[in-house]
């Protein structure tokens, strides 16, 4: 699977060759380089990174100098790569764009993870992943620190507003469940207001998800709670307001944001060009 990403990511980005670099280099001329961090991250990506040189060329010689989940500091370098200039060029943008993505996802991650701790709260990324990329979002979510939820839709039973409305309620969406699923998986139920939680409730779902409530409306539906089922908050959740919604402790808060709109971490590549 990730062997199919890179080779997609490459193709996309190469089409039929570098009409630039190889009109400016021979096949002979060679280069050498670093990567390193223009600003403070979470180092994610490299191998990621290294199999997309690789795949343009197997001559090129990669050497990771920091691993995945270091923290690397503005200006430090973090891979050294030498070969073919027209090769290294070819990678360039594909492998970058890998890195600064996972770095920039492992980066939040870290910083959810540390506020999550603080409070007793597990921090968890969704399924709100780029299309094609979901194993290295969430490889890079568990770099950081924090957690993964459902991978595919097949990992868990998960009830949500269209599944509620289109069976007629939650307590025969749970019913359908339980007679068609069996007694093992844990059923979680999305919900979106008191009466809904208490629904859930008399359904015995193991997991309750309150969805785009209020830190003031979570305190409220959490009596109701009263330690019957899992809670886990999601929705509108981000790291500005991470810490408000931890205060209210639930067991888990699962966070979009990790992965559907994380800014890139900036990393570029120096080359050094020995021309014959």
């Amino acid at each position: 699977m990730i062997d199919k990403i890179i080779r997609l990511a490459v193709e996309e980005d190469l089409g039929a060759g570098d009409i630039t670099s190889e009109n400016i280099f021979a096949a002979s001329d060679k280069a050498d380089g670093y990567i390193y961090a223009k600003e403070d991250l979470v180092l994610c990506g490299v191998n990621v990174a290294r199999d997309a040189f690789l795949y343009v060329d197997p001559a090129v010689k990669f050497k990771a100098l920091k691993k995945d989940g270091s923290f690397i500091k503005k200006g430090e370098k973090v891979i050294t790569l030498s070969g073919p200039a027209v090769s290294i060029l070819a990678a360039e943008r594909t492998a970058l764009n890998f890195l600064q993505r996972m770095s920039g996802i492992a980066t939040g991650a870290k910083e959810a993870a540390a506020i999550g701790k603080k409070y007793g709260v597990m921090i968890t990324d969704t399924r709100k992943s780029l299309p094609g990329m979901r194993k290295l979002d969430k490889y890079a979510v568990r770099t950081g620190g924090a957690r993964n939820h459902r991978m595919t839709l097949s990992d868990a039973v998960l009830i949500k507003d269209n599944h509620i409305a289109a069976a007629g309620g939650i307590k025969n969406a749970v019913a359908k469940i339980k007679a068609r699923v069996g007694h093992t998986p844990k059923i979680e139920v999305e919900v979106k207001n008191l009466k809904e939680v208490k629904e859930a409730l008399a359904c015995k779902a193991d997991i309750i998800m309150f969805d785009n409530m209020s830190p003031a409306q979570i305190l409220e539906c959490k009596k109701a709670v009263a330690g019957r089922a899992l809670i886990e908050v999601s929705g509108g959740i981000n790291l500005k307001n991470l810490e408000e919604f931890c205060r209210t402790k639930p067991g888990v808060i699962s966070m979009g944001s990790l992965t559907h709109s994380v800014p890139a971490k900036d990393l570029s590549l120096i080359i050094n060009f020995k021309k014959k």
